[in-house]
């Protein structure tokens, strides 16, 4: 029976998501690049009897939007990674200018997950021996912080760019091959709506989400954030 036990034991396998900083970047480009521009291409629908003018709105518009949303992205992990040695630094000086203070703070972090006086006693005489490991355990476990990749911002910019820009072409692309807005409108429509589901569905069953719930709220956001700017612009459009 014990034997039995330990091989259920071991053989459970966790399945936890541990998502990438990459799948992160592609939602947030995504999910923006596909509703913003069908946002647009709604709202001028019913302003406007061009299809071509909806066409280059919405490209300037990803153009624009790209740019701005890579820029974000670039800043944020530039930010993150100046943060962390900032951070690094401060606490190299601190191990060496109020050793026992630090000391005190490892006791502190072990003392939340229950580890009694002797085991922080010796933890912390053990940590204190390497000033390095000292400092990546007060790094992680005092402050939360993971050491950032070099080229983190760079590559988080370019995701969620080229992300942003395959996402907004999609409720585009009917206008392309149709004659008037009201025409393109329907054909975008189903086309993103089917694209925000999809969308939503598969993010959702990546994170570890009910995937029907996110594929509905999802693709909610996109029809609310369409029809309200068609109503707006084609209210305002009636007025001229």
């Amino acid at each position: 029976m014990q034997n039995q036990d330990f091989h259920l034991h071991h053989s459970h396998a966790e399945e936890h998501f541990t998502g990438s900083e990459t799948v992160r970047d592609i939602v947030i480009g995504m999910s923006d690049g596909l509703t913003v521009p069908f946002a647009l291409a709604a709202g001028l629908s019913g302003a406007v009897s061009d299809n071509w003018i909806i066409v280059t709105a919405g490209i300037a518009e990803i153009i624009a939007g790209s740019i701005a949303m890579g820029l974000g992205g670039y800043l944020a992990g530039k930010t993150e990674y100046d943060h962390y040695f900032s951070e690094l630094k401060r606490e190299y000086e601190e191990t060496h200018t109020k050793p026992e203070a630090e000391k005190q703070e490892i006791r502190d972090v072990l003392g939340e997950f229950g580890i009694s006086p002797e085991t922080q006693e010796a933890v912390v005489n053990e940590l204190s021996q390497n000033r390095d490991k000292w400092v990546e355990f007060m790094m992680k476990f005092e402050l939360g912080l993971e050491e950032p990749h070099l080229n983190r911002a760079r590559k988080s910019a370019m995701v969620i760019a080229l992300s942003y820009i395959a996402g907004g072409f999609v409720p585009l692309i009917p206008y392309v091959f149709t004659h008037t807005p009201e025409e393109g409108l329907i054909y975008s429509i189903i086309i993103t709506l089917i694209a925000l589901f999809a969308f939503g569905f598969f993010k959702s069953k990546a994170t570890g989400q009910p995937p029907f719930t996110g594929a509905l709220k999802t693709m909610s956001i996109g029809a609310l954030a369409a029809g309200a700017a068609f109503i707006i612009a084609k209210s305002l459009g009636g007025e001229h």
